[in-house]
């Protein structure tokens, strides 16, 4: 296990943005006359793309109707809703480490180009990473094709990658990658849902990589 490439996602393993994205999704059903989805249920959809999560929240909704929920979810978390957002206690200092240790870093997330390069300004990581993927620039999450371009972009394969996120769907998608998968315990799936698609370790903090990625190399 040399990884060469690590791949992170962003909401819910990077930052805690969990309030944030569920009360801009609740307030968007409000503006459209629909009862907004519970919080649970809201935040299930965590780490899809905006059109694949509306879809699942919503199945029943015709396609202009669905689309006036992702506007107004665009909306309020680009615009209106203050709910703060931050990195996860050590994230920055982990990137750091990683950058330094020589790995490749990239970001592969549901985000929109828009909100991600946003987050990445906020943070301070915008030149911290060697490529990044948004579900509005091709296929959402567990789909591979985010993560397969991205390994064709920086020219490793997939026994080379490592995807760490905290939902199921990053476990997926790695999967359907042919890369690594390593989840974290304290984001939006809980350990039981990540631990079914057999990721190599469950970290219940963010700054265990290092040494977890340590550990590995020299197994």
């Amino acid at each position: 296990m040399n990884f060469k490439l690590i791949v992170f996602d962003w909401d819910g393993t990077l930052m805690d943005s969990e309030a944030r994205i569920v009360s801009c999704i609740q307030s968007a059903f409000v503006d459209v006359g629909e009862e907004p989805p519970s919080r649970e249920v809201a935040r299930d959809v965590i780490g899809l793309g905006l059109e694949e999560a509306v879809t699942v929240l919503w199945p029943d909704g015709g396609v202009l109707q669905r689309r006036r929920v992702m506007d107004r979810y665009r909306y309020h978390f680009l615009v209106a809703n203050e709910t703060a957002s931050s990195l996860f206690q050590g994230a920055r200092q982990v990137i750091d480490v990683l950058g330094k240790r020589g790995y490749l870093l990239a970001v592969a997330t549901g985000k929109s180009r828009r909100g991600l390069n946003s987050s990445l300004a906020s943070t301070g990581l915008k030149d911290s990473f060697h490529a990044t993927r948004c579900a509005d620039e091709t296929f959402s999450k567990p789909h591979p094709e985010m993560l397969l371009q991205l390994m064709d972009e920086l020219g490793v394969d997939g026994s080379e990658t490592l995807m760490v996120g905290d939902t199921e769907y990053d476990m997926q998608m790695a999967s359907n990658a042919g890369a690594s998968a390593l989840a974290v315990c304290y984001g939006v799936h809980s350990p039981e849902r990540l631990l079914r698609h057999r990721p190599l370790d469950c970290l219940r903090d963010l700054q265990e990589i290092p040494v977890w990625l340590a550990q590995s190399a020299a197994a």
